[in-house]
């Protein structure tokens, strides 16, 4: 009577190894994105925040001359496309939709005037100033009003994300929204509406003050 010899299993390559277990890494990652975007699931993979930022530092204090007079709030739509040469959107591109919401200071500097600038009668109830024209201060992105509305990336976008510092980072259509919004500012009679409430505080100030005649200009 003879007894059969078993065959022993032979032994996995070391490349089969890595293979695998780069899949199983693939498949759980996918995974979890899969099932982040589900709901009622997406509590498997969530993530806390901990701020353990350090304490702000001041660094310098600048004294301020200017009169704020008008602010004006701004909304602009951003439709940003990247394209890539000799390549479909489906590999390589990218588009977003952004809404930026932001606002522009109009101000006059108050700290450029001369002695010649400001003149009072000898009975001091006559006042004549002139003042430089209304600026306009730089355009602030509100972040709480701010977001986008799609994200249409290519396939080596996506890849790229996955290695990078700032994946999805937003920088390109936020810079280009408050570029916008600082045209729209230009265009726009916030200047006028800084000097016209500018005027209005002066004349307002120097009549409690007992001036009875008041001129204000503004020239540069």
């Amino acid at each position: 009577m003879t007894t059969p010899i078993r065959r022993l299993p032979g032994r996995v390559p070391g490349w089969a190894k890595v293979l695998t277990a780069v899949v199983v890494v693939l498949a759980v990652l996918f995974a979890g994105i899969r099932l982040s975007v589900l709901p009622g699931l997406k509590d498997l993979f969530g993530t806390e925040t901990h701020d353990r930022s350090g304490p702000a530092l001041l660094e310098s204090i600048q004294d301020i001359s200017r009169y704020d007079a008008a602010t004006g709030n701004f909304q602009v739509v951003v439709d940003l496309e990247k394209d890539t040469k000799f390549l479909p959107d489906a590999i390589r591109g990218s588009r977003t939709l952004y809404v930026g919401a932001g606002t522009v200071d109009a101000y006059v500097d108050l700290g450029k005037l001369g002695k010649d600038d400001v003149q009072v009668d000898e009975d001091r109830t006559s006042a004549t100033l002139r003042l430089p024209h209304a600026r306009l201060g730089t355009p602030a992105l509100d972040p709480e009003r701010s977001y986008a509305v799609s994200k249409e990336r290519g396939l080596l976008d996506r890849l790229g994300d996955l290695f990078s510092d700032n994946p999805n980072s937003e920088q390109a259509v936020q810079k280009l929204a408050v570029r916008h919004i600082g045209a729209a500012a230009k265009e726009s009679e916030l200047t006028a509406r800084a000097e016209s409430n500018t005027t209005g505080m002066l004349e307002g100030l120097l009549r409690s003050l007992g001036f009875t005649k008041v001129d204000v200009s503004y020239g540069d």
